[in-house]
């Protein structure tokens, strides 16, 4: 993972972007030169681009369709729980502690959760759960970085950035009790 520490603007000047409907509504998948910069999952295409453009809002960003459909494939492959990690060149930005939440994220395995208070310890920092969550919320990279396998102290579900009700489901398929056919 790169870190582009001047801002959103600062990643690229080009964008190339995708969007398919998935069984969770659409995904978004969101490229620059050096690699993945956004994954999102939502409940229209407009929303997601418009989304993107407001991230990014001094990149040029082109929607081509088709464009992506060797790495779209991987994340579909997810939602069917035919595959369990997706190794692609990334390109986000985040702050440093924000990078080492999503490295740590990236590890926790298919199927397994954990609290923000076991990401909080896991970095030294174990006083720092709600920061834990305010890095899972800022996650551009849904299914890639899987903040969904992150839950409240209780195990209970939290606040996902694409949905509670995408978190559930996510869930359900990575532990056998859930099916999509795509």
């Amino acid at each position: 993972m790169t870190s582009k520490t001047s801002g959103p603007d600062a990643i690229a000047s080009q964008i190339i972007y995708s969007v398919i409907e998935c069984p969770l509504g659409y995904l978004l998948l969101a490229t620059t030169d050096k690699g993945i910069c956004t994954v999102s999952l939502g409940d229209t295409e407009i929303a997601l681009s418009t989304a993107l453009r407001n991230k990014f809002k001094h990149a040029v960003i082109i929607e081509k369709h088709n464009h992506h459909a060797d790495w779209l494939a991987p994340m579909l492959n997810l939602l069917e729980g035919k595959q369990t990690e997706v190794n692609l060149p990334l390109d986000i930005q985040g702050s440093a502690f924000q990078q080492r939440v999503w490295q740590a994220l990236r590890t926790i395995p298919y199927g397994v959760t954990r609290t923000y208070q076991d990401i909080a310890r896991e970095l030294d920092r174990p006083q720092a759960k709600r920061a834990v969550g305010s890095a899972c919320g800022a996650n551009p990279l849904a299914l890639i970085i899987p903040c969904h396998r992150v839950l409240k102290s209780d195990g209970g579900l939290s606040g996902y950035r694409w949905g509670i009700e995408r978190k559930r489901q996510l869930l359900a398929i990575e532990q056998g009790q859930l099916s999509l056919n795509i």
